[in-house]
This record gives C-alpha cells, structure tokens and sequence, in this order.
C-alpha cells in the first residue's frame, strides 16, 4: 500500500524547470518509492546499491548512461561522487543545443553530509534540492498539504477538519513513529528498528565520516535518545561516552545530515550576548527514539520519564517534516536567556515572532509565564500557542491559545 506523499507535488512542479532534482534525507523514509510512483511512463530507475550498476558507473560513467538512459532516477547516487560530473556534461550539453533539459535525472540518496559536498561543486544552479523526512500526521491521516501557520485564524479554519485525538492515540502515534514500512505491512516493530539501527551504523556511519569506534557511536546514539528535546551540551556528552567533544561534533554533523536528528538553534536580534548559544536537539522519527531508549509500548512512554520530552519531539518533528514537504527551510528557534527563562519554540515571521508552548496537560497553569522575556527582543510578539492536550483551540489569555496537538 502506497501513502500518498505530500512532497510529490514540489518535486513534480520543480522538475518543469531543473535538469536535477534531489530527495535527500533518513534511510526508510520512502524517498525513491515516492519518486517511482509518481514517475512517467518512460522514466527508468537504477539503485547504485546494486553492485553491478555501481561497477559500470565507476568503471565507464560513460557507457552508464548509454545504459541507462534518460529520463532517469538514480538511487542512492551518492555511492559514485564522480557521477555528478558526468550529469553535469549531459545537461549542459543538451542546454548548449538549444534543447529541453528541464527533469532529466531525479536523485535519491540518504548521506547527505558526503552528498551536498558534490553536488554544490558540480551542480550549482542545475539542482533543486529536497529533505525527506517520515510520514507526517496529516500524511498518515490522508490529508492534503497544509503548511502549518500559527495564526489563530488559520488554526480556527483548519480545527473544523481535523478530529480531535486522545492522548493515548498520540502517543500511539509517537510509539509507532512515521518510517512507511511500519505503517504498511505488519513487519514487527522491535526487528525492524534492530535491523534499521544495525544498517545505519554498518553502512552510513562507516562510509559517512570513517568512524572507527561503532560501538561508542551507538552509545552516543542512544545517549541523545535519551536527551531529545533538550539542550546539546557536547562536553557532557562527551565525558559520558568517553570520547572528545570534536569528535562528538563530528557524529552530531553525521546524525543531522543523515535525516536522524534536527538541531532547533536558539533565537537572538539584537541581544545575541544574552542568549545561550546551545541547540536544543530533536529526534526526527519518534518511535526510532523510542526504541533507542527502550520504550516496550506506548502506555509505558506515555506514563514515563520522558512523556513530556517525547511529545515536545513529536510536536517539533511535525512542525519541521511540514515545512520539508512545502519545500521550505524550518525556520524553528528556541529561547532561552541568561536567567533562564525559556519558551520551546520560536517561529518568525515578518518583523514579529510566534512563541509556542508545548505541554503534556489539557489545561497547563501559567504556561506562558516566560513570553514577557521576549519583550527583550525588541520584535513585535504576536498571539502565541499553548499546544497541549486540549480537546479545543481555545484562548487561554490575550496572549496565548491553547492548541490541540491534533492541530500540528
């Protein structure tokens, strides 16, 4: 069974008008099942996961092409860097010809830190270039492609079409995470992710940044499961898995360009002395967190330690794969100053900014004790939200409404 993906329309519209388009993101995503799908009659697919392709292209990139041909998608691409050049001489070419060179090749691949090195060097001005990430809510639940806006009017229209979720369906969700496979077939969740952890650290891990230490990676692995939603202190982590603070930047870099984790940056203007620099780290697929830290069931992560951490990561990953999918940057910050005041999230937009509470309660006392802080800022602080586990978008004062989560 096939869910329908909301990028399908941005890479569809930009190959009218690039000669390259690129999907990047997490292993299991579905980036070239969604590309095979929506793909024409005469477009060929070719995976440089296969030995025999990967040969060809390494041997004679050349004769690879007369193979294959074009119109083309190239799966995993990354695996032959030297390709790019070759496609580069294609679509130029055919430019030099006065002939339509708009879609030629489509390209999937899940090694984003070795991929837009490449690209950038051979590709510039040729390429449009597109994150992946899983299955959003609304993608889950059928929906159509609604880039989220924290405007109480827009929330307002969007509250009569969606129906509202227990807090139990929620972290149904969060426990099951959004990698397709799982949601698919009736694959078993606890083998799956095993196998999905062990390919990731033998494949992209070792190919990505030539880590010798796997095992130490896994536990740094796990260490930031257990932190997700948190700030990211490299000298801590470091410390607690017994290794240098460059080197936990270095697998931090392999994490976030491998789609796995998303690093949230704090928000500053003009009083940038006064905000801490730390990013606050989030897990991209929930129930790939949940797993790392052993959560058996979503009963047991809705009633434990990280209930709270978990839903503030589930909420943040919606509000990022949704701007993946509208092919937009994630524009999200945090705050948080020298005295410690914090709010979870920060959207701007224009010459103010949206604060935004994430809280796992249905009526949260004095959740936005902390939005005066933002008067510092010297930005106009727009109406804010309270997403919690409201039954209803409600206000809760003149500065704050609370937010369904069913609404993200």
């Amino acid at each position: 069974m096939y869910i329908k993906r909301h990028l399908e329309e941005q890479v569809l519209k930009a190959s009218e008008y690039y000669p390259v388009v690129m999907v990047c993101g997490q292993r299991q995503v579905g980036k070239s099942t969604m590309l095979y799908h929506i793909k024409e009659e005469d477009r060929k697919y070719v995976t440089l996961d296969d030995i025999n392709a990967r040969r060809l292209a390494e041997k004679d990139v050349g004769l690879f092409f007369e193979t294959y041909g074009y119109k083309l998608i190239i799966d995993e691409f990354q695996r032959v860097p030297t390709i790019m050049l070759e496609i580069k001489k294609i679509v130029d070419e055919r430019a030099l010809k006065g002939e339509k060179n708009s879609g030629m090749f489509w390209l999937t691949g899940s090694q984003k830190f070795r991929m837009m090195k490449d690209v950038s060097e051979s590709l510039a001005g040729r390429v449009a270039v597109f994150d992946m990430s899983g299955l959003t809510r609304a993608e889950i639940d059928g929906e159509p492609y609604q880039a989220f806006s924290p405007d109480i009017s827009a929330l307002k229209e969007k509250a009569d079409c969606i129906k509202p979720r227990s807090v139990h369906e929620i972290y149904e969700n969060i426990f099951r995470g959004g990698l397709p496979k799982l949601l698919t077939s009736d694959i078993d969740r606890e083998r799956y992710y095993a196998d999905y952890v062990n390919t990731y650290l033998e494949r992209d891990v070792k190919d990505l940044a030539r880590v010798g230490k796997i095992n130490e990676f896994y536990d740094f692995l796990v260490f930031l499961a257990a932190r997700t939603a948190q700030e990211l202190k490299y000298d801590e982590v470091a410390k607690a898995i017994g290794v240098s603070a460059p080197t936990v930047k270095t697998w931090t870099t392999v994490l976030e360009r491998s789609g796995i984790i998303a690093l949230v940056r704090p928000y500053a203007s003009n009083l940038s002395k006064a905000i801490v620099k730390t990013p606050k780290i989030y897990f991209l697929d929930t129930g790939l967190c949940a797993f790392l830290c052993r959560w058996k069931s979503s009963e047991t992560l809705e009633n434990g330690a990280m209930d709270g951490a978990i839903l503030e990561t589930y909420v943040v990953s919606e509000l990022i794969k949704n701007r993946y999918n509208g092919g937009a940057i994630p524009d999200l910050y945090y705050y948080r100053d020298i005295d410690k005041k914090e709010v979870d999230v920060i959207i701007p937009d224009g010459n103010g900014i949206y604060p935004i509470e994430i809280k796992k309660s249905k009526n949260p006392s004095r959740p936005t004790k902390n939005f005066d802080a933002l008067s510092k800022l010297k930005k106009e602080v727009y109406t804010g939200l309270i997403i919690c586990l409201s039954d209803e978008l409600v206000p809760f004062d003149r500065s704050a409404w609370y937010c369904p989560v069913s609404l993200i």
